[in-house]
């Protein structure tokens, strides 16, 4: 299934790290109680329209890895595997 986010929303994957207690033990993912807020852009909108019917572009490409809000994507789940959907003003920084 392709999905193709609509005006300013992006499709990401999260990226879920491993946590590492000091003492070097690996906890399973179950422990995590939060969402993560790394992930790698899969796929953009064509971006915002104003009132005058102008098109702002994304500024992102997919393939990035970004930094988002904890709170502000929504989550969906295509074929067994979760996704997040955001607006791009839900997106904080880039990673290089």
């Amino acid at each position: 299934m392709n999905i193709k986010p609509l005006s300013d929303h992006i499709l990401i994957e999260p990226i879920k790290k491993e946590e590492k207690t000091k003492s070097g033990i690996l906890l399973p993912e179950s422990s995590e109680k939060e969402m993560p807020e790394e992930g790698k852009i899969i796929a953009v909108g064509p971006g915002k329209t104003t009132s005058a019917g102008k098109v702002i572009p994304i500024e992102l490409k997919p393939g990035q890895k970004v930094l988002f809000t904890k709170y502000g994507p929504n989550e969906i789940k295509v074929e067994d595997k979760e996704y997040l959907i955001a607006k791009q003003e839900d997106i904080l920084a880039v990673i290089e």
